[in-house]
C-alpha cells in the first residue's frame, strides 16, 4: 500500500475480532470478509471495493463514526490555537501573514501595501516571533487553513 497508494485490499478470514478488524481498516485495507463466503457476493465486495468503497460490518461503523468525531475535534481544536495565536498579530501584521499565505513575495507585499520591503520583512519579524516559527512555509500553512479566502484574497491593494 505504501508503494502504490492505488492498491485496495481484501482480506479473506475466519472470524476476527471487531477491534483486529477495525485496526485493519486503519492501516488501510478496504475490505474484511469471512473465508468461507459465498462466490457472488465476494465478487459484489470486489467490485464495491474497486469503486473505492469500504466493505465494512455494520458492527464496527461506530468505529468509523467515533474516529470522524475525533479527527473533526482535534483539527477544530487546531484552528482554535492557530485563530487565538493569530489574534495576537496587529492589522498590518494580519495583512501582511494573510498575503504569504497567499503564495505574494516580500516585493509584491510591498507593492501592494504601498510599504518597503525591509518593512514588510520587519514585520514578518515580528510575525514569527509572535508566532514562534521559523519560516513564510510555516506561517503559510498556518494562515491558509485559518483566514477566511475573502479576507486573505481581498486584503488592501
Amino acid at each position: 500500500m505504501k508503494l502504490n497508494p492505488e492498491v485496495r485490499i481484501i482480506i479473506l478470514t475466519s472470524l476476527i475480532s471487531d477491534e483486529i478488524e477495525w485496526n485493519l481498516f486503519k492501516t488501510g485495507i478496504r475490505g474484511c470478509c469471512r473465508s468461507d463466503i459465498e462466490t457472488e457476493q465476494l465478487k459484489t465486495i470486489v467490485e464495491s471495493v474497486q469503486r473505492g468503497e469500504l466493505w465494512l460490518r455494520r458492527a464496527l461503523s461506530w468505529h468509523l463514526l467515533n474516529e470522524l468525531v475525533a479527527i473533526t475535534r482535534e483539527k477544530n481544536k487546531m484552528k482554535q490555537a492557530i485563530s487565538d495565536l493569530l489574534a495576537n498579530l496587529t492589522r498590518r501584521e494580519y495583512e501582511i501573514a494573510a498575503l504569504v499565505g497567499n503564495g505574494d513575495s516580500n516585493k509584491q507585499i510591498a507593492r501592494r501595501l504601498d510599504i518597503t520591503e525591509s518593512t514588510v520583512k520587519a514585520h514578518l519579524s515580528e510575525v514569527f516571533r509572535k508566532l514562534e516559527i521559523a519560516d513564510r512555509l510555516k506561517l503559510a500553512l498556518m494562515v491558509k487553513g485559518s483566514i477566511p479566502h475573502h479576507v486573505s484574497s481581498g486584503v488592501a491593494h
